[in-house]
């Protein structure tokens, strides 16, 4: 189950944000469903990306025994 405040993973590109999959985020809000949520995509500067609707196939929980890993975003943010 994921919920508020989670911090998961993009399961697929989201082109148009320069996110690819494996980015991580933190979910900021679940819909009543629990199929559908905000997730938050910030730089390691803690500047936003993206707040993104996404359903639960486009996203899954951290392991803890994953390893981050950090990569150039390829727009800039605004």
């Amino acid at each position: 189950m994921i919920r508020e405040l989670d911090t998961v993973a993009l399961t697929r590109d989201v082109d148009e944000y320069g996110l690819k999959a494996g980015d991580i985020g933190a979910v900021v809000h679940c819909y009543k469903d629990d199929a559908v949520f905000e997730v938050e995509f910030v730089t390691a500067e803690g500047a936003t990306i993206a707040v993104l609707t996404l359903e639960l196939a486009d996203i899954r929980p951290v392991g803890g025994k994953e390893v981050l890993h950090v990569r150039e975003l390829a727009q800039a943010v605004a």
